[in-house]
């Protein structure tokens, strides 16, 4: 592993950007608060009556709404976990747990293009497959004596929550979700808005070459089994998957989310043995300002201690490795580019939000919840209508069981935030 230069010069880029948006921007910004509007805005084949509020209201999203002390945050415990083949199908096991095998010294550049250009080399998962939260609720099915039914939680997965956290310093990327109560849980599924269907489709193949790198760097850095070697003839094949179910709790929300993990070191028991990969440019650009946030959002939900970046060049060759603490990585975001207990303030608040939102106990009744940057959350409610996501079987499964305690709560300590 070699110097912080990588990430120095990130940080760096993060506070030149940061400071021009603040003289752009001035201060007439609003502060966090949930607005009263005139009406109920209510959508759906029929209307809703009784949802339990008096009217819409909205969320700020400005940073400086939610400066203070950091909520605290429960070292996540691992629940489970559960593996995706290369067809897609959940298995509620870990056969698919990959193993850090970095290079034993270092021996120069990892050519990440090796296999690009091979027909068959790169196997892409469907992006118009709407799994919503099928692979979670398959798990939760299989365990429900944790929880008997009712989990008493938010459940979703660990990338929604990613997009909340991100919220009040992003600038370019609206997020939408959906949100459902039943038996006492309230789960949400993140909703594609048309800006993201947009750029998926239009994507360059210089941008699929890129993501192409991406999971290549985790082929050469992982093995099948513990002490093994990396294969990196295999197919690039991004339906496969292995996620770890984690119970956590922020301030007095209690969370239950899944996580794609990239590999596992040591013996330490999961999540704190489990590594992130990734990879990013040597010479980094403003557009990236935010890059460390959103790498320690991601581990930091889940429990995962460290990240191993490869340092690439334009032509897709890694030309050095660093590896950081997620823990330290907020400390390493210098001038307040971005404040780690402002975005846990505002994941708290929205939760909140979300839970006083959301108060009709019946999974046919959906809360689409909006964000554009700029902009409020809010939100409107849907009816039997494309909107439900939680599949039929599993609400026939826990509709007519007895309704039981809430999930024994877990004794780990909050973890801290430095």
């Amino acid at each position: 592993m070699h110097s912080e230069t990588g990430l120095a010069r990130l940080a760096a880029s993060e506070r030149r950007e940061r400071k021009r948006l603040s003289d752009s921007e001035g201060s007439g910004v609003k502060r966090a608060s949930m607005e009263k509007v005139d009406k109920v805005v209510v959508v759906g084949v029929e209307e809703v009556a009784g949802v339990g509020e008096p009217g819409v209201r909205s969320l700020s999203t400005a940073p400086e709404g939610y400066t203070g002390a950091c909520p605290n945050y429960r070292q996540p415990a691992e629940l489970g976990c559960f593996s995706l083949d290369s067809q897609r199908t959940f298995h509620d096991d870990g056969r698919l747990l990959r193993y850090f095998a970095p290079p034993r010294g270092w021996q120069g550049p990892i050519d990440l293009d090796v296999g690009w250009s091979v027909p068959g080399a790169y196997i892409q998962m469907d992006a118009q497959r709407a799994e919503r939260l099928d692979h979670i609720v398959s798990w939760l099915s299989r365990h429900r004596s944790q929880g008997g039914g009712n989990w008493g939680y938010f459940v979703t997965w660990r990338g929604h929550l990613t997009k909340v956290l991100g919220t009040p310093y992003e600038r370019r990327e609206g997020w939408q979700l959906a949100a459902t109560l039943f038996r006492g849980t309230r789960y949400m599924s993140e909703v594609e808005t048309e800006a993201a269907r947009r750029e998926r489709e239009m994507r360059s193949l210089r941008q699929k070459q890129m993501c192409y790198w991406g999971y290549k760097f985790e082929q050469y850095m992982t093995a099948d089994r513990p002490g093994g070697e990396p294969d990196v003839s295999r197919p690039v094949n991004t339906n496969e998957g292995f996620c770890t179910v984690v119970r956590t709790r922020l301030a007095g929300h209690s969370l239950v989310f899944a996580g794609e993990v990239d590999c596992r070191a040591g013996e330490r028991p999961p999540p704190s043995s489990y590594v992130e990969l990734k990879t990013s440019r040597e010479v980094v650009t403003p557009g990236q300002r935010f890059k460390l946030m959103k790498w320690w959002a991601q581990s930091f939900l889940i429990g995962v201690p460290r990240i191993v970046v490869g340092f690439r060049d334009d032509s897709g060759h890694v030309q050095h490795l660093q590896t950081y603490e997620t823990l330290k990585i907020p400390k390493m975001s210098e001038e307040k580019m971005w404040n780690a207990a402002v975005s846990l303030n505002f994941c708290e608040a929205f939760l909140s939000f979300l839970k006083e939102v959301v108060t009709r106990d019946d999974p046919k009744v959906v809360y689409l919840f909006s964000w554009e940057p700029g902009a409020d959350v809010t939100y409107r409610v849907y009816e039997n209508s494309e909107q439900t996501f939680l599949p039929d079987w599993y609400i026939e499964q826990f509709r007519d069981l007895p309704k039981p305690g809430m999930m024994e709560q877990s004794t780990a300590p909050d973890s801290p935030i430095v």
